[in-house]
């Protein structure tokens, strides 16, 4: 049973309030401003990193001019989860958080790319979403430490799913905000020890079945037996220096991508394709990460479609192995090189002749 009394500042304590007042809205990065008073959502699973969260957020809240609740997602995949989340909405309520939300989710087993894990992920991402409509609240803390940042982007590695999944979890993303980035798992756990809570050990994460709990259990402690310890400082001090190199990047590209990109023309008296064009030459200088976002940017602004690195590639072999070759027929666009160009349109028939040239319509 939590103790009642105001726990002594410990150094787990100050640190983990430290790093949430560091990102509370209003006292964190710029643009996360929110008026006096307004409603930040802890997520709370009941485990020692979302409980330490809590209760530092409880702490730091009001001494920012802003009201703390929390929402605990049950994911219905264990027996008993309905009193999991009850009694995490107890000690939510006995730190003083309100409102204190419970929202129970149906995992869709194997609907995801990613299994059981990645499906339960995005029904929590949806309830989530949910609670910020229903409450009204800005934003949502999660308890995702440094060891979880480490275990993310040992995980990107071994998928080889390039620079975006190797930038692991940022700690600001639109409305989630991620405190405790910076603090090890064994932090959290003192912090709770100080604290006087105890947290639930959830069963699922000594389950081997999972990967990142073999990530955890095995990998990692390998790793640092092997190579020494402090090798998921080097994984998170890496993640965030792709992050840094990856958003100068895409800056620059997104740029480029606006002054090169020009709508199509209408020609003679026929109405405009609607659709885009770069011109080849223009294009094929760029170093191949600023090329391929340049045109992953042009095609996801004018059609809203997300390319993959192998569409991307397939995009760009019109220009640098150029050999006459047929259109290509990408998820929601479609590609071909005429005339110097490469002309993006909606999928279906491509243009019979090169547009001409847009004048006054470039983007920049």
């Amino acid at each position: 049973m939590e103790s009642p009394r105001r726990p002594r500042l410990t150094p787990a304590i100050a640190d983990v309030r430290r790093h949430v007042r560091a990102l509370l809205p209003g006292t964190g990065p710029p643009g996360q401003s929110v008026p006096p008073g307004g409603l930040v959502l802890v997520g709370l699973s009941g485990g020692a990193d979302s409980l330490a969260l809590a209760a530092a957020t409880a702490f730091e809240a009001p001494r920012a001019g802003l009201r703390a609740g929390a929402v605990i997602v049950d994911h219905a995949l264990q027996s008993g989860s309905a009193q999991v989340a009850a009694e995490a909405a107890r000690k939510a309520a006995e730190l003083g958080l309100d409102p204190v939300l419970v929202v129970r989710v149906t995992v869709e087993h194997g609907t995801d790319a990613g299994g059981p894990e990645a499906s339960a992920r995005t029904a929590r991402y949806a309830a989530f979403d949910r609670a910020l409509h229903d409450t009204g609240a800005s934003h949502i803390l999660l308890g995702h430490t440094l060891d979880d940042q480490a275990e993310t982007v040992l995980l990107g590695l071994a998928r080889g799913s390039g620079p975006a999944s190797l930038q692991g979890m940022k700690p600001v993303g639109g409305p989630i905000l991620r405190p405790l980035l910076g603090i090890r798992r064994a932090q959290t756990r003192q912090f709770c020890v100080d604290a006087g809570l105890r947290p639930w050990q959830d069963p699922h994460n000594e389950d081997p079945g999972f990967k990142r709990v073999r990530v955890r259990q095995t990998v990692l402690p390998v790793l640092e037996r092997e190579l020494g310890p402090g090798v998921a400082d080097a994984l998170v001090r890496t993640a965030m220096q792709l992050r840094e190199d990856s958003s100068a990047l895409d800056d620059l590209a997104r740029g480029l991508s606006d002054h090169l990109s020009e709508q199509l023309s209408a020609q003679h008296d026929e109405p405009a394709v609607p659709g885009i064009r770069l011109e080849v030459r223009e294009l094929a200088p760029n170093p191949a990460a600023v090329r391929q976002r340049i045109v992953r940017f042009a095609v996801e602004r004018e059609f809203g479609v997300s390319l993959e690195r192998v569409h991307t590639l397939a995009v760009l072999g019109l220009v640098t192995d150029w050999h006459g070759q047929k259109p290509l027929d990408l998820p929601g666009v479609r590609v071909v090189r005429q005339d110097g160009w490469l002309i993006f349109t909606a999928p279906g028939p491509a243009p019979s002749k090169g547009p001409s040239r847009s004048h006054g319509t470039p983007r920049h």
